[in-house]
């Protein structure tokens, strides 16, 4: 599997973790959000960790949080270049820019969310932000055409997850 860290990621995630898958599991590469999601459902997380699914990211993942989490990872295709499949696992101020709505094909993008959530509700916006992005290729497409090499990256993903929970942050 490719994988690409860009940097290391450190620091206890578990308590108060909210995990936000986000996919259309309708598209092609976008349903890899959704797809991970389903996997996680079937495994033991941390008692504290609350696991969620959107079908779309944009300003409504604001709603999503309490201001009681100190971590929130969000998980969702990506396209940063890579070879399809390339897990990535970035914190949040170190993604790649990549233009306005550039993280999303759903109105206001993510990085755009959370920049507005900084400014309009730092009190409920976690500390830790990171994203665990899955490189895909197609999204103009229906499901059953999902790229194989990024179908074969959702288990990869689903342990990258696991193991930053189950190992205070570290990939």
């Amino acid at each position: 599997m490719p994988f690409e860290n860009q940097s290391p990621v450190a620091g206890r995630l578990v308590e108060g973790t909210l995990i936000v898958c986000i996919g259309n599991d309708l598209v092609a590469d976008d349903a890899a959000g959704h797809e991970i999601y389903l996997r996680l459902l079937n495994r033991e997380l941390p008692a504290a960790v609350r696991l969620e699914y959107a079908a779309v990211g944009g300003i409504a993942l604001l709603d999503r949080l309490t201001g009681l989490e100190s971590a929130m990872i969000v998980v969702d295709a990506v396209q940063f270049g890579s070879p399809p499949g390339t897990v990535h696992c970035l914190n949040w101020d170190e993604l790649p820019d990549l233009g306005v709505g550039a993280m999303s094909g759903h109105d206001i993008g993510l990085r755009e969310t959370v920049a507005i959530g900084r400014l309009l509700y730092p009190e409920k916006l976690p500390e830790r932000i990171m994203l665990v992005g899955v490189e895909g290729r197609c999204f103009n497409r229906t499901r059953d055409a999902m790229t194989p090499e990024t179908a074969a990256a959702l288990d990869d993903a689903v342990h990258l997850i696991r193991n930053l929970l189950m190992h205070q942050g570290e990939p």
